[in-house]
């Protein structure tokens, strides 16, 4: 824990805030009201003067007072007593009556106009929740709650006669700041600028502590101690009536919950007070309340002072208005040490032309008054079916679909036939026209149409084909159902109600289940509580050692934080019990003893106050007592840019140091560093280098003072203050004698940051702790393995430009090229105060960005808040369903806020409202991160205030889901961490608990909020047998019209990477699709539930590129023909299987660009799979970026990307290259193009994701690698260019089957015949019997025939006869298919003899019909002999299967008519086209030869194709250019580049261009296969000309 404290000691000439009173003034009023107060009331002479008396009511803190230096105080500080005022009129009190003193006397004295007419205070405040007069001294508002009265949390005071040593100077106020909301983050969790160590595992943090420096003049005062006299004297100012009519609701806002059920204080703490009990504002309604518009109690700050002089109390100015709710929950952060002086402010005008989120008016509506529940618009109740408007720019925008719509009055669904870019407003009046005959009284707008299956409506004002479900089921084919419903039948059992919206807000109730770090404080705090009344009783301990002991214990519990105060009343209490008890008049009868104890106590009791503030929520059920004998200091502030001062704080201690660094290194030092926008703002300054030390742990101690001779005045108001831990490595722990060995470099072991400003621009002030978080190379080095960590350097893939000469083009850049804006803001020279009003006003002018540009604005690169206030104004204006895709960012760049209330999360909690989908989503994302261990108490804040504002509806449907999820999860890793057979056992045990959580109710899905299941599908659910052994879940749709859900539930695998990598394929598509582009990405949804958990769609008719691959033998990963027969089984018609496989080209070209863009490794074949449809998607993300997949030292991922024979044989329809295969690098050449239009928001997208804790984006070097694979200064020929070199590298690397291969060895499984319904033979879609189809009575071999698709072979004609028929029937199946009969009857009977299988190799040529005509005779052998078999074998499925005929069978395809075969010769003609790019540009002529299609040879052999080309005339033939050679091949690709450099237009304008094809023959002369010639001047040059071209048998050159 870093404990850091800062003393500027600014003098402030600044005017007060509202409701403080000057020094001068309130001796004035006190005078005046004394005066006034002995002629009205005698009996009640010294009444107010005892407020002044009681301020320094102990004798220790007027001796903590005098050792101030008090002479020369600011004149605008705290007002201050004179010790001996307060001696003279300590003792008039005592004879006061306040029960005699009447309120109407007390309201007359208090609002009398003679009192304190100088006073700029006109109401009054609240002080630990007993609300005073304005004329009491330092009558600046504090709240009782120890979480509202500032942002450094502070501790009670300690007593003035301790022994300890302290430090001579007392401490002033630097960084305020709220309570961390987790360690390792700073102030209202700003981000850190170096994000790899955040991602370790959560272990005991360092604790950092800084003592108080020297600071300026000034004096502090200690709370009043509230006896029963002054209670009753509170009571009755509660009570007045000009109080309750103006004072509550003006002035203070009372806490509701001031004193817990759990108190720890070591004495009884004030009573509440009725007026605080019956406040009617709770303290957490910061979403009602504009926090700059709350009462005093939360907006000034409270100061609270100890009795000795060592460590004072303080708490800072109140930071951040979320505060109100992070100090309750704040990590490790303390404030102590003495505060004087004045806050230095920083002002927020900058007079800036235009709306700035600055100047907003304070008070804002609140969320819930913009979200009213009777507003239907923003408050549904049910879930939008999502829109993705990119797909009406489709080329397909206009075709028709046909639409079933179930009508409540109907039993027969109405059938329609309209375009997909018909409104929904128009089918629903289509269908109501059809419904009534009279339509003058329908309201069109008061229906719906529900999705059937789904609980989800189409929304009424966007066309019928931009909904995602009817763009999904156009992808599979599937019949459109949609239902007719009123807004009066449509279930809205998620809507918010009236009770919801004046429903109290209190953050914790709805985090009870859901916070990691809930559980730990409360446990803690039980430990607390329980020592806490031991030292209360601490008279009954027999021994010391036992009271020592148990101190040990609590500080061992509150991560070992050991403050001085616990070590010198240690020590004292050691040294008492070795006096003899003395009894004197002046100690009462206190004994050494037990004065040590009341010592310890009160130090124990700090401690455990000040850590319960840093870690432990508050609720109406607990709060921590008010602090005692402290006192309210009022400050006035004082403009910053009006210093001179320089920045200064004291480096203290750092506790709770691990172990093994105690051996590892000898030296320590801090590097601390002033930063802004992620750059240096000065030169680091080194703290000095010291050693450990140890009392009841270790800890490193500098006590340092740290000066940055920079003034406060130029600072950001964004500027962050990091600290970074160094260890100098001990040259003797591993016990080599050898001195003169090279020193090692210090070792980097962790840091933390805070903002100097919080969010009203008062600088940070006060001692605090801060928790140092380690790093990874800190926590190896400790462990003595560092030396084995390989360092990857940080490389810059920005571009390299001048930003001066960008800076200076700002005006050009706004009004050409808009985008440019994070670029130019970046350049900006300086961002200092004088800097801004400029920077703002160019903002503030700059047109508006789109979402994805505005993205990069929420970076943590731009701190400033303006900038991104901006930046969410323009991300306002996207749709629901458009920021659905981008919430993962926006949830991590919460981050990089300076502060809570920001317009960013204002801005994601009002799409919540309003959007069902949005606030589900957002829950899970935020859910998902609360287990950060950096950032979850930050995210913990917006979590809550998401439940409370969601209603109590929606909020319970979530708690069923994360019921359901935890239920999930535990089934999952009982069936994991089971082996063997007893993991079906695990299965059923879990599924029945589940089984039991339906049977109560119904729930909706974490994937899916429309989909909402009632009970589980026993049969059907199982498990899958991979590494991670995930659960297959099948369950049964609540909705009677829906189908079944299938999902997939995972255990011990990060699912985030997954989320993010389906996020970027998405976001692809969405490019693709709004350019016209549908490549049928298959889209799935996953969702992370917890820490390495969640939960995945199953695509349903889909198997894995293994699955179907082995069943061709564990070599069927080499073989060419599996995924095309696999797809043919399943698509028997022609057309069908057309389809499909247009489908699996389109599908396969997003793929191979997706995964290569995002560097997805670990690409074997059970992470591809294949829908029935054709459409081909990857699974399982577990490495990508570029991080490969090892087999020890052999990187599996060898090819750029996934392609192989048997994909490309399915493209071409063949073994041979067609124009299918021309097509698929088009498509992958388009699609890649058009991503890299859009690199920077793919940068600017995983850039955001960097310190969401994912292993694979960890640094810049994992941005590089998408970076390099985009190629964004090419152009997109060089780009087409380098794709298609990647993608002939992929299809031709042997090391892809090879790696597929070997998953088939690891995955293999002997478990005979597939289970269930699934196919037993890869060529027949479903499995046939006897009882079917009858018994066979004879089979034989009729005859065979030559077929050419998708290549020449041969098929044999199978003659069927069965029992009952009369004719028979034929079949026609391969030698291929035969022999996969075969050798799948081996495997179900392999203690049968079966007949002898013909050999299948041939000496020679395979398809011919010499070689036919012998298999012929050896196959109806064996098919004799097969059925004479016994019955087991003869009559089995396997059989019956195998003859069963299937759609070809149907067809007479070759039987009439021999088609002329691709290779007979073609007596010399020319066919064929060529594809050309003709551009021109810098004096250069661009030809891009690219595709040639249907060339014909002369002898009817594929030829071996290339382009020669010549710019005529030439006589000299110097402009010869050529491409390489494509092999064996009638449709070549070539896309090559030809250049022709130096060629003027008017040059070009007189020349040809002469393209010739020629095959190239190794054993004779080249032939030639067809030629153009283009004359150029017919071109426009200026642009790009594409286009085919048809070759002639023109003459070549």
């Amino acid at each position: 824990m870093a404990q850091t404290h800062n003393g500027n000691g600014f003098k402030m000439d600044v005017p007060k805030p509202k409701g403080v009173v000057g020094k001068e003034e309130a001796l004035r009023m006190e005078e005046e009201a004394l005066a006034k107060l002995k002629r009205e009331k005698k009996h009640t002479p010294s009444l107010l003067t005892h407020l002044s008396a009681s301020k320094p009511s102990k004798s220790s803190n007027a001796n903590a007072a005098q050792t101030l230096p008090s002479a020369s105080a600011p004149d605008k500080d705290l007002i201050v007593f004179p010790e001996t005022k307060k001696q003279e009129e300590g003792g008039k009190f005592k004879d006061i009556d306040v029960d005699k003193l009447t309120n109407e006397e007390l309201e007359k004295l208090l609002l009398d106009e003679n009192f304190g007419v100088n006073s700029k205070a006109s109401r009054p405040s609240a002080l630990l929740g007993f609300n005073l007069s304005a004329s009491y001294p330092g009558g600046n508002p504090c709240s009782s709650s120890p979480f509202q009265g500032s942002q450094w949390t502070t501790v009670l005071p300690t007593q003035s006669n301790s022994s300890l040593s302290t430090p001579t100077h007392q401490p002033s106020p630097l960084f305020p700041s709220a309570p961390f909301p987790k360690p390792g983050t700073f102030q209202n969790g700003f981000t850190p600028p170096m994000t790899s160590f955040m991602t370790l595992p959560p272990q005991q943090p360092s604790f950092l502590a800084l003592p108080p420096i020297q600071a300026p003049p000034a004096m502090v005062y200690s709370k009043p101690t509230v006896d029963p006299e002054m209670a009753k004297l509170f009571d009755k100012i509660l009570s007045t009536s000009e109080y309750l009519k103006n004072g509550r609701s003006s002035s203070t806002e009372a806490d509701s919950s001031q004193v817990g059920t759990a108190s720890l204080a070591p004495n009884p703490p004030p009573q509440p007070t009725a007026a605080a009990e019956s406040s009617p504002i709770s303290r957490f309604e910061w979403l009602d309340l504009d926090p700059l518009t709350k009462h005093k109690a939360e907006n000034e700050e409270a100061t609270m002072t100890a009795g000795s002089g060592v460590h004072n109390e303080q708490g800072g100015s109140p930071g951040d208005p979320w505060d109100a709710v992070l100090e309750t929950e704040g990590s490790n952060v303390g404030g102590k040490g003495t505060s004087t002086g004045a806050p230095v402010a920083r002002s927020h005008s900058l007079h800036i032309p235009g709306t700035s989120s600055q100047q907003k008016p304070t008070n804002q509506v609140s969320l819930r008054s913009k979200f009213p529940h009777s507003d239907i618009g923003t408050n549904p109740g049910f879930v939008l079916s999502p829109v993705i408007t990119q797909r009406e720019s489709g080329t397909d925008s206009n075709c028709s679909v046909k639409v079933s719509i179930e009508i409540p009055e109907s039993q027969q669904p109405v059938t329609f036939t309209c375009d997909v870019s018909s409104p929904v407003e128009l089918l629903i009046s289509q269908t109501l026209c059809w419904v009534h005959d009279e339509l003058d009284q329908v309201d069109f707008s008061s229906y719906l149409l529900k999705v059937c299956g789904r609980d989800e409506v189409l929304q009424n004002k966007h066309s019928l084909g931009s909904h995602e479900y009817i763009q999904n089921c156009r992808k599979w084919e599937n019949e459109i159902t949609l239902q007719l419903l009123s807004h009066s039948t449509m279930k809205r059992d998620l809507a918010r109600s009236s009770e919801d919206d004046n429903s109290r807000i209190d953050l914790e109730k709805h985090l009870r289940q859901l916070s990691p770090f809930l559980v730990k404080t409360r446990n803690k705090l039980k430990a607390s509580s329980v020592c806490s009344v031991l030292f209360v009783q601490s008279t009954q301990y027999k021994t010391v050692e036992r009271v020592v002991q148990t101190v040990k214990n609590l500080c061992c519990a509150l991560d070992e934080v050991e403050p001085p105060s616990i070590t010198g009343a240690i020590k004292r209490l050691r040294h008492s019990v070795n006096l003899a008890r003395t009894r004197s008049p002046k100690v009462a009868g206190c004994s050494p003893v037990e004065e040590s104890m009341s010592l310890l106590t009160k130090a124990v009791y700090d401690l455990v106050k000040l850590y319960l503030r840093s870690f432990c929520p508050p609720s109406p059920s607990f709060s921590l007592p008010a602090d005692e004998g402290g006192a309210v200091e009022g400050r006035s502030s004082k403009e910053a840019s009006g210093t001179t001062d320089h920045l200064q704080f004291t480096l203290f201690a750092l506790h709770g140091i691990p172990g093994p660094w105690v051996s590892s290194y000898e030296k320590y030092f801090l590097m601390c560093s002033l930063t802004h926008n992620g750059k240096n703002l000065f030169k680091p300054v080194h703290s000095r280098r010291v050693g450990t030390y140890k009392s009841f742990f270790y800890h490193i101690k500098w006590d340092e003072l740290i000066i940055f001779p920079i003034a406060v005045a130029v600072l950001p108001l964004e500027s962050t203050l990091t600290l970074s831990l160094f260890g100098v490595l001990n040259q003797n722990a591993s016990g080599s004698p050898d001195s003169n060995k090279q020193r090692k470099a210090p070792e980097f072991l962790g840091k933390v940051s805070m903002p100097l400003f919080d969010f009203r621009g008062v600088l940070a002030r006060g001692t605090t702790f801060l928790c140092l978080w380690t790093s990874a190379q800190g926590a190896v080095g400790a462990a003595g393995a560092a030396s084995g960590r390989k360092k990857v350097p940080a490389e810059r893939i920005i571009l390299q430009v001048d930003h001066q000469i960008l800076w200076d083009h700002r005006l050009h850049c706004r009004r050409d090229h808009p985008s440019s804006l994070p670029k130019v803001l970046a350049s900006a020279p300086s961002w200092d105060w004088a800097s801004m009003a400029h920077i703002h006003s160019l903002l503030h002018h700059w047109p508006s960005l789109p979402l994805v540009t505005a993205l990069e604005l929420l970076d943590s690169k731009f701190a400033d808040t303006e900038v991104r206030s901006v930046a969410v104004s323009w991300i306002e204006k996207s749709s629901d369903d458009e920021l659905a895709d981008y919430l993962p960012q926006l949830v991590q760049a919460i981050k990089f806020e300076c502060h809570l209330n920001n317009a960013l999360v204002m801005f994601m909690l009002s799409r919540a409202q309003g959007n069902i989908n949005i606030a589900h989503y957002l829950y899970w994302l935020l859910k998902d991160a609360v287990q950060d261990s950096t950032w979850g108490r930050r995210y913990e804040q917006v979590l809550g205030a998401l439940l409370c504002l969601c209603g109590s509806k929606l909020r319970a449907e979530l708690e069923k889901q994360t019921h359901l999820a935890t239920l999930l999860g535990t089934v999952a890793e009982r069936v994991r961490q089971a082996g063997g057979s007893t993991r079906q056992v695990a299965l059923q045990e879990g599924l029945e608990n589940i089984q039991n959580f339906f049977q109560r109710n119904s729930c909706r899905l974490p994937l899916n909020p429309s989909l909402v299941a009632k009970e589980l599908n026993f049969k059907a659910c199982s498990f899958f047998n991979s590494n991670a052994v995930p659960l297959k879940l099948a369950m049964v749709n609540a909705d009677p019209l829906g189908e079944e859900i299938n999902v997939m539930f995972k255990v011990g695998e990060d699912l985030r990477q997954d989320m993010l990598a389906l996020q970027m394929i998405r976001i692809m598509d969405r490019i693709w699709l709004q350019e016209g582009l549908d490549l049928r990405i298959v889209n799935f949804k996953c969702i992370s539930t917890g820490k390495d958990k969640g939960m995945v769609e199953l695509v349903p008719f889909s198997d894995t590129l293994r699955k179907i691959q082995v069943e061709y033998g564990v070599t069927g990963s080499f073989k060419d023909k599996p995924l095309a027969e696999w797809l043919r089984k399943y698509n028997p018609a022609e057309d069908e299987y057309e389809k499909a496989s247009e489908n699996f080209i389109y599908s396969c070209a997003g793929c191979c660009v997706a995964t290569y863009v995002l560097g997805i490794c670990d690409r074997h074949n059970d992470n591809i799979m294949l829908r029935s449809t054709g459409h081909m998607f990857h699974i399982d993300f577990g490495k990508f970026l570029g991080h490969a997949q090892m087999f020890g030292s052999f990187k599996r991922d060898r090819a750029p990307f996934v392609l192989t024979s048997d994909m490309a044989y399915v493209i071409n329809g063949g073994e041979r290259p067609t124009s299918r295969f021309q097509l698929f690098v088009d498509l992958c050449c388009q699609a890649y193009n058009l991503i890299r239009k859009n690199s920077d928001l793919f940068l600017n997208l995983l850039s955001l994701m960097m310190s969401s804790g994912l292993p694979v984006l960890t640094g810049s070097q994992d941005l590089k690698y998408v970076f390099d694979a985009l190629q964004p200064h090419n152009t997109d020929a060089e780009a087409t260019i380098f794709f298609t070199r990647l993608i002939e590298s992929s299809l031709g690397s042997i090391a892809t089957k090879f790696n597929f291969f070997i998953h088939n060895l690891a995955q293999l499984r002997f478990s005979g015949l597939p289970a269930n319904d699934e196919p037993i033979l890869s060529f027949s879609p479903k499995t046939y019997t006897m009882k079917q189809d009858g018994r066979i009575i004879h089979a034989s071999i009729f005859s065979f025939q030559k077929r050419y698709n998708p290549d020449k072979h041969y098929t044999y004609v199978v003659r069927i006869m069965r029992e009952g028929q009369n004719e028979p029937q034929f079949v026609f199946r391969t030698f291929d298919e035969f022999q996969e009969l075969h050798n799948k009857l081996t495997i179900v009977f392999p203690l049968w003899k079966l007949p002898g299988f013909p050999n299948k190799m041939v000496l020679g040529r395979t398809h011919i019909k010499e070689v036919a005509s012998k298999r012929k005779l050896e196959l109806n052998s064996y098919v004799h002999n097969l059925m004479r078999s016994s019955t087991e074998v003869a009559q089995c499925d396997l059989i019956y299967t195998f003859f069963h005929p299937i759609a070809r069978d149907e067809k007479t395809e070759g039987l009439e008519t021999t088609p002329n075969p691709a290779g007979s010769p073609t007596s010399g003609r020319v066919e064929g086209e060529v594809k050309l790019s003709i551009s021109y540009r810098n004096s250069t002529l661009f030809i891009m030869v690219m595709h040639i299609r249907d060339l014909v040879s002369e002898d009817g052999t594929d030829p071996n194709p290339y382009v020669k080309t010549y710019l005529l005339p030439d006589p000299h033939k110097t402009s010869k250019r050529k491409t390489k050679i494509s092999r064996k091949t009638r449709n070549p690709t070539f896309n090559e580049m030809l250049v022709y450099s130096s060629y003027s237009k008017e040059t070009l304008s007189l020349r040809e261009l002469q393209l010739s094809v020629l095959s190239a023959e190794s054993l004779r002369e080249n032939y030639f296969l067809g030629g153009i010639t283009l004359r150029l001047k017919d071109f426009d040059l200026s642009k790009e000309t594409v286009n085919w071209y048809k070759l002639t048998a023109v003459p070549y050159f």
